[in-house]
């Protein structure tokens, strides 16, 4: 089967398994598309009347665009549904993914009438803030999808109450891949865990994976819900993430590329995008935790969401430059990375890195 949606990024990690038996699309994905605004380069917030100039700034779809754009450029055939606007954030969102990044919108749907919500990020070199505005989507993301195309996987939140798209997929054959936020209500119910039973992987962070178990360790978080889903990963930041995959009885930790993070919006997407990536791929659970780690790695050392997201471009000269200098900690990655030995003479050269997109056409960043 010809991988035709991810072409023009130059790799196709799942080239050898695909048939004309395979599905059209390797992972779908829905919730709601923002134009996110980064401003970088604060040294504080601003205090109530006063104007602060930023060193940059830079614009591209954010929300679930984050996840969609890192696993386009990861090759895979991505499909996504979402409700855009006509104005002109929806339509400079909706060009940039389709268009630009190569994911599949023909579940999608554009809305007259309707704002595009926005996200305004104010990063210094502590946090970030965030400002938001928008309004609910016009359709639900159920009604969007219909019903489900065939995939091999799809990403959805752990809730109480499971999407019906999400579960006619599941019923489908296609492999629920889980996330989860942060819970404003502070319950955190253990029973919302009794759904994992419809996942195939879970990859919550630590905060969320002891809350939801009721445990104080980050360990403890992941045998609990090991008991309840097939692969369980917990994400642990900086110290890199923890893994059981009860399938193959393979249990893991990956220590965290020691890296500058300059801003961290959208890494976890990354990370779970390269771990969903390596499981279709088929690889072993080390390599899946390790090479999710170094994507999220690529992704903070940039600014913004889906402008940050890696290629297999960026992959390709992070192997380039610790080949150059084979000593020390180096000399650690290069075989910890092994597996990407054979990988790396099949990347062109011409194959996608980080997007470049703004309002402007050009980013500051």
């Amino acid at each position: 089967m010809t991988n035709i949606l991810n072409q023009p990024h130059g790799y196709d990690p799942l080239a050898a398994g695909r048939t004309p038996e395979s599905p059209a699309f390797d992972l779908l994905l829905t919730g709601p598309v923002f134009l996110d605004i980064i401003f970088t380069g604060l040294s504080s917030l601003p205090e109530p009347g006063e104007e602060l100039w930023s060193e940059g700034m830079g614009s591209c779809p954010g929300g679930v665009a984050n996840q969609a754009i890192a696993a386009s450029r990861l090759g895979l055939n991505t499909t996504l549904a979402a409700a855009f606007g006509d104005d002109a954030y929806g339509e400079f969102n909706r060009n940039i993914i389709g268009a630009q990044e190569y994911v599949d919108l023909s579940l999608s749907r554009n809305f007259p009438g309707w704002h595009s919500p926005v996200t305004v990020s104010l990063s210094t070199d502590r946090d970030r803030s965030f400002i938001t505005h928008g309004h609910a989507a016009p359709l639900s993301a159920s009604e969007l999808v219909g019903d489900p195309p065939p995939c091999r996987a799809a990403i959805t939140s752990l809730a109480p109450e499971l999407e019906p798209w999400a579960l006619a997929a599941a019923g489908n054959g296609t492999k629920l891949f889980g996330d989860v936020g942060w819970d404003p209500t502070g319950q955190w119910s253990e029973s919302t865990l009794a759904n994992l039973e419809r996942f195939h992987a879970f990859l919550p962070n630590d905060a969320e994976a002891m809350r939801y178990t009721g445990t104080d360790d980050p360990w403890a978080a992941l045998y609990a819900l090991a008991d309840r889903v097939p692969v369980a990963v917990v994400t642990l930041g900086s110290r890199g993430a923890i893994a059981i995959d009860s399938i193959t009885g393979e249990e893991d930790w990956v220590p965290a590329l020691p890296v500058k993070a300059y801003d961290s919006t959208g890494a976890g997407d990354c990370f779970s995008a390269a771990f969903l990536m390596g499981t279709l791929a088929g690889w072993k659970l080390a390599d899946r935790l390790a090479f999710a780690n170094l994507c999220a790695a690529l992704s903070v050392q940039q600014f913004g969401g889906s402008l940050a997201a890696p290629g297999w471009g960026d992959v390709a000269d992070w192997w380039q430059q610790v080949n150059d200098t084979r000593e020390g900690v180096r000399g650690q990655w290069l075989r910890r990375y092994a597996f990407l030995e054979k990988i790396i003479p099949e990347i062109p050269p011409l194959a996608v890195r980080r997007a470049t997109a703004t309002v402007a056409r050009h980013s500051d960043v």
